[in-house]
């Protein structure tokens, strides 16, 4: 290829130390990130005419413009920071976790004296909580806990717990909390059952059940009979579950299996977890980026990713194949076993080797029905978009939806919501609320022409961006929508025209109005309005998108409203300005905690002095 004289000098500059090297296209987006033990040659390497490239790396060589690098001490590190940054900007070349923000971790709140256990999709490092994931099944998981704490009853509340509280809530009464508010568990049995219940989830189930049956045996001697009962209870509905696992393997140690099936482009990864030779659980991983790429790095990036945020390392890591950098790999994941050995093993015989052909077994089929799934949902996408085009009469199919919803309490805190849908599916990466700055009082009809007219604003400003070199355009405004909906009747609906046609866009963007009481769809100067048939599937996609822009709206306007509701509170009071109030907010985390704090906690916050705290106490109360 004609490489630029741009890339040239920065080919001739490269050094020849470990680090990641960052390429971008013409927009400026970095299309690929990669790592290497000497940037030099590595990257050099990619625009040598004698190279055997396959396809996918002849298309990214097409693309570089410009190339970043930074320079690490060692190939260590140079792995690590390449898994950060892919994770951060998710290029379109490198191979990816699907969706990988999105994965729930059990969390276990061990730093408090009595934890919690809840459901997160933050899983943050050193705050002395225990996680247990990631899982791909929000279901699966709260199904996880519900059947935890019918074995574990753990706290939900946010009660204060001094043991001291004259009655429990209900949850005592049907077994699903263990009281410490009243006193029924004092700290260290509220402690050992949430260790129990960590065991539990290792898999670790053996020693929990052994020191129950001897507190069963000492609390009956004793006659502390519902004692007794209530571990007999316990230790039945633990081997219930253990009755479920399957003993895979003699061998009494930890193992993740790992195998993969791809099919047209598409990968999907499955992981048995073994804990102490039985299988507690199972769970599927889709990935991005995959085409033309051979099944060792696509396997490489997936161990790699998936450890950075896996809440637990095993002690062996079962693979189909031999993978790219096992070596710093496996060092690496050493390091995140706090020095512990990982073994990373591709076993050819026995029943290791029938594990991994067991895992790939269920890859291929979960990834079968995966497509049947999709293609099912394609074609009722398709078909929707094509009832739609015939309905509203428009030239093509809309491919780009954007609908708009208005939501205020009495006129405050008003905001507008944007949601669009590509291909008859929810494109929340291109959604934008609107707070709403010139209307005063509840007025949904202007609140809807400033929203529609500040999305065209951003469109028309788009334009030019798009004319310079090197510009970076927002997407949710860049393109204009082959169907505008309003929520609402004629009143948001002529409103619309009105921005459309200051504009000049009536005849590019086709408009309907949407009303809720009967689903009519109302169209600009016509009088009529039509309902599409009820069980249609152009029915129910133009439903769903209202329903989601008016979630999106109510969603939008609590979060203002809150935020109006803490500032007004806070701002009132004497000596508290937009410093004090930001320190305070940002200690306590919300107002209704800054209320519940005393003098000596409010004076703990930079800025706050004993007076100023007791000012505060007593305007707050």
């Amino acid at each position: 290829m004609q490489v630029t004289e741009h890339l040239q000098s920065t080919l001739a500059t490269l050094p020849d130390k470990p680090g990641c090297y960052i390429m971008k296209n013409a927009e400026g987006k970095i299309i690929y990130i990669g790592k290497a033990i000497n940037l030099k040659n590595r990257v050099r390497s990619y625009f040598h005419a004698s190279a055997g490239h396959n396809r996918k790396t002849k298309r990214l060589v097409q693309e570089i413009v410009d190339i970043e690098w930074i320079v690490v001490g060692s190939e260590l590190e140079a792995l690590i920071l390449e898994m950060n940054l892919i994770k951060r900007h998710r290029p379109r070349f490198n191979v990816r976790l699907k969706d990988d923000k999105r994965y729930p971790y059990i969390k276990v709140h061990w730093q408090d004296d009595f934890p919690k256990v809840t459901v997160t999709r933050q899983l943050r490092k050193n705050d002395g909580s225990r996680y247990f994931g990631p899982y791909t099944s929000v279901w699966a998981v709260h199904q996880t806990l519900d059947l935890l704490r019918r074995i574990f009853p753990y706290l939900t509340c946010n009660r204060e717990i001094t043991g001291m509280d004259k009655r429990a809530c209900l949850y005592m009464d049907i077994n699903l909390c263990s009281a410490p508010c009243v006193g029924a568990a004092n700290k260290t049995e509220y402690r050992q059952m949430i260790t129990d219940l960590m065991q539990f989830l290792n898999g670790r189930t053996a020693p929990i059940v052994k020191r129950m049956q001897k507190e069963m045996k000492n609390a009956s001697e004793e006659m502390r009979y519902e004692k007794a009962a209530s571990l007999r209870d316990q230790i039945n509905a633990i081997e219930k579950v253990v009755e479920k696992q399957k003993v895979i393997t003699k061998k009494q140690i930890d193992s993740d299996v790992i195998a993969m099936a791809r099919e047209d482009g598409d990968a999907c990864v499955q992981i048995f977890f073994i804990r102490a030779g039985k299988m507690i659980g199972r769970e599927y991983f889709m990935l991005e980026g995959t085409e033309d790429s051979a099944d060792e790095e696509v396997m490489a990036q997936f161990v790699k990713q998936f450890y950075t945020d896996a809440a637990n390392i095993p002690s062996e890591v079962l693979l189909p194949k031999e993978i790219e950098e096992a070596h710093i790999i496996k060092q690496w994941l050493n390091t995140k076993r706090s020095g512990r050995k990982v073994e990373m093993r591709v076993p050819r015989r026995g029943q290791s080797h029938q594990l991994v052909q067991m895992a790939a077994e269920n890859a291929s089929e979960t990834l079968k029905s995966l497509r049947a799934q999709w293609q099912a949902d394609t074609h009722k996408q398709e078909e929707s978009l094509a009832e739609l085009r015939e309905a509203f009469k428009l030239k093509n199919p809309p491919n780009r939806i954007e609908c708009y919803d208005i939501s205020n309490t009495q006129g405050v805190a008003t905001v507008g919501s944007m949601v669009v849908f590509t291909q008859g599916v929810p494109d929340k990466k291109l959604y934008r609320r609107f707070n709403i700055r010139s209307v005063t009082g509840p007025d949904d009809f202007a609140s809807m022409e400033e929203a529609l007219t500040r999305r065209f604003k951003r469109w028309e400003a788009a334009q030019v961006e798009t004319s310079k070199p090197k510009s970076k355009s927002d997407a949710s405004f860049s393109f204009l929508p082959d169907l505008l909906i309003v929520d609402g009747g004629k009143g948001q609906l002529s409103r619309a025209v009105e921005v459309l046609e200051k504009f000049n866009l009536m005849d590019k963007v086709p408009v309907v109005g949407l009303a809720k009481r009967e689903e009519e769809v109302f169209f600009p100067n016509n009088p009529r309005s039509i309902l599409l048939p009820r069980h249609s599937q152009g029915f129910y996609l133009i439903q769903r998108i209202r329903d989601e822009a008016h979630r999106f709206a109510i969603t939008a306007h609590r979060k203002q409203r809150n935020k109006i509701g803490m500032t007004s509170a806070l701002d009132v009071i004497p000596g508290i300005g937009p410093a004090k109030r930001k320190s305070l907010l940002q200690y306590f985390g919300s107002l209704d905690k800054i209320r519940l704090a005393s003098v000596d906690e409010l004076a703990a916050v930079s800025g706050i002095n004993i007076a100023l705290a007791e000012t505060i106490k007593a305007n707050l109360e």
